[in-house]
This record gives structure tokens, sequence and C-alpha cells, in this order.
């Protein structure tokens, strides 16, 4: 029988293929900026989480970084910290966890040199209570106009006793007080403040010579003279001695200073951030 009433259907029929065509357009568009938006997230800006992983700093400049996941591996004798603000404050007694002949005859942790320097001479500094608080940046970055460390503390290792840099005195090398340091590599100073200028060996012996050993006053880390199983020496630093690479505390990425065998040993031409304030 012939269809006396063809155009209702046939509007239908147009109603639907319209419906069918622009939700195969709506749906390709959505699928296009589904694939968009990922293929643009760079895992290594995912600095948010609160276990402290972070994503690279010093090569773009804009990514916030937060080391407090870190603060839990700092432990010593007569060391604390708490944060606040802003910042981790520690407080530290200065005693060295460790044997050292700097330590009065009366302490248990004195003992004779037991090191490998055939120069090695006593200097007549005594190990004692000290109290210095480290105010350092919990989110460090860096730096517009980058500062020259002290003659003095620079920072702490994860043990408490503070980072010197590479001086003995101004503009004076460690040529002959490097003589003077004790079987772990420190020594006190003539108001008896124990510190290192060069590797702690008690702490890479203990934790590695690729480990986290403390932080400077900017709030950057510092590690070992070992990095991914290979040594890490000056040439492969910036000027202020460190670099951007993952690390196991930062599997993201951070800017860190290592530690290495040649001067400056620690810290080169300044600090790479924005250091905090130490007082004694």
């Amino acid at each position: 029988m012939k269809n006396c009433n063809p155009k209702p259907r046939n509007l239908f029929i147009k109603s639907l293929s319209i419906s069918l065509f622009s939700f195969l357009i709506l749906s390709s568009a959505y699928s296009c900026s589904s694939d968009s938006s990922s293929d643009d997230i760079e895992i290594d800006e995912d600095s948010g989480s609160d276990d402290g992983d972070t994503g690279s700093t010093g090569d773009t400049g804009d990514t916030e970084i937060n080391i407090t996941s870190i603060l839990s591996k700092f432990d010593g004798t007569g060391l604390s910290y708490e944060i606040s603000g802003d910042n981790v404050i520690f407080t530290s007694s200065d005693l060295p966890n460790h044997t050292s002949p700097y330590w009065p005859e009366d302490n248990d942790l004195h003992s004779d040199y037991t090191g490998v320097n055939p120069d090695w001479r006593q200097n007549p500094n005594e190990i004692a209570e000290q109290n210095i608080v480290f105010t350092i940046p919990l989110s460090p970055a860096e730096a517009t106009d980058h500062e020259s460390t002290p003659l003095g503390a620079m920072g702490i290792a994860r043990n408490g006793i503070p980072f010197f840099n590479q001086y003995a005195g101004p503009d004076q090398p460690l040529t002959d007080e490097i003589n003077s340091f004790d079987q772990w590599l420190g020594h006190p100073t003539g108001t008896s403040i124990y510190h290192y200028h060069i590797e702690p060996t008690y702490l890479t012996q203990e934790y590695g010579e690729d480990a986290f050993l403390g932080l400077l006053s900017d709030g950057f880390p510092v590690y070992g003279p070992v990095e991914n199983g290979e040594e890490i020496t000056n040439d492969d630093l910036d000027e202020y001695h460190g670099h951007v690479s993952a690390t196991a505390d930062f599997p993201n990425g951070i800017y860190h200073y290592h530690i290495t065998s040649n001067d400056p040993y620690i810290n080169g031409n300044g600090y790479f951030g924005t250091p905090g304030n130490t007082t004694f």
C-alpha cells in the first residue's frame, strides 16, 4: 500500500541523522581534548604531593619544591627541629655522634686518632656543647642574587654538625688546616664549634657515599660524592657546586649540592638559593 503521509517519517530520519552526526562530532572533540591534555602533563612538574616528591628546579625556575619529607633523616645528639611557617628551625648542641681525639678525655667518645693522614696533628681545641640555631626555608628556590657562603656555618649535616666552606680564613685555603681533621674529617674551632669542611666520612660510611648528608642554609640538599654508581667530580657541577637531577629522596629531580674530593669540597662561589639565618 502506498504511504499517504511520508513527511513525518522523513523529518524523523533527518532529525535522527543530525543528532547522530552531532554526537559523533562532540565525542571526537572530547576525545581529542582529553588526549591533548594528557600529552601536556610533565611528570617532573608534579610537585604538589604530600610525600615531598618534587619537580626539577633550577632549569625551569618556576617549580615549587618542598623539603619537609627529608627532615626525618636528621638525627643527632642534642639535635631537634620544628616547622615554623615557611621555615624549618634546627637547634643543635653540635655534639658529634662519633669518636674523636677532640672529645675531652673523660668523654666516652674520646679516642686517639685512627685516620690515615701521616701529617695529622691535633689542634689545641676541644669539642664543647653549643647552642646553634639554623632557620632554613622549606621551599628553596634559585636566588636572583647569589650570596657568598660565610666563614662559619653555611649549613647543617644530618647529625647536627655544621658545614663550613672551603676556607680556613678569609681567602685562606685548607692546605694546612686539613692536617688537623680527625679520623672522620672534622675538627673544632677556637671557640669549640666542631664542624666539617669536607666529606664527613662517618656519615658516608654510615649511610652510603650517595646518601643525603644534610642541608645548606638555602634549603637545598647536600649529597655524597657518588651518584648513580659514578663518582661526581667538580666538572659535573655548576659554579655553586651543584646540579639538577633525580635523587633517592626526590625522584622527580631537585637542585642539590655534592661533596667532592677537591676544592671547594661542598660549595663553590655562593649559595644557589637564598639562605636563612644561623645564630650561635
